[in-house]
């Protein structure tokens, strides 16, 4: 895992990425609801990508966005403002950049750890730890003219996980269905 905390949007975007052969970006509701919303388009989008559901980058990247879109309602949220969403990928690389309304309150990247005033049994207080622990890299740049930031991480993939969108390999990519949890809606 790297983190970056470069401050200027164009050294952040990584050259494989400059032209991606898939690109998704919307506007949601600062809100649960609009964060709901969001993951799930993710979810869908990365699966006709051909990252198929319950593969392991598909998981990967659908818990980084849930998580950085909750930040983003709850620590970045200003009235009457959206939150953006962009996701860009490749064969080799997923990224995600959600951009709030709010500069104030910063991710401190390397210092990503549970907060000390959260309970071990908080359902909160984890979000950037668990983006650290997911992501190949992250960071976060603010937006130009000081409204807002976006935090962004990106999945590399493996060559055998970009590729599985055959029907043969999506079976060895999913995990036995015994183990498969409820997702939460």
């Amino acid at each position: 895992m790297t983190i970056k905390s470069d401050t200027s949007p164009e050294t952040a975007f990584p050259v494989d990425l400059a032209e991606p052969a898939h690109h998704f970006a919307m506007r949601f509701s600062s809100t649960p609801r609009g964060a709901r919303l969001a993951r799930r388009l993710v979810a869908h989008r990365l699966h006709e990508w051909g990252v198929p559901y319950d593969s392991d980058p598909h998981d990967a990247m659908t818990l980084i966005v849930g998580e950085l879109c909750a930040n983003a309602v709850c620590h970045g949220h200003a009235p009457r403002r959206d939150f953006r969403l962009r996701l860009a990928a490749n064969d080799a690389t997923i990224r995600v950049e959600v951009t709030d309304s709010r500069s104030g309150l910063l991710p401190v990247p390397g210092a990503a750890r549970v907060r000390e005033d959260t309970a071990p049994i908080a359902e909160s207080g984890r979000g950037l730890l668990l983006v650290a622990s997911t992501a190949t890299e992250w960071g976060w740049y603010p937006e130009p003219g000081g409204r807002g930031k976006t935090v962004w991480a990106d999945l590399r993939l493996h060559r055998a996980d970009a590729d599985s969108s055959a029907p043969n390999a999506t079976a060895s990519k999913t995990r036995p269905g015994p183990d498969r949890r409820k997702r939460p809606k």
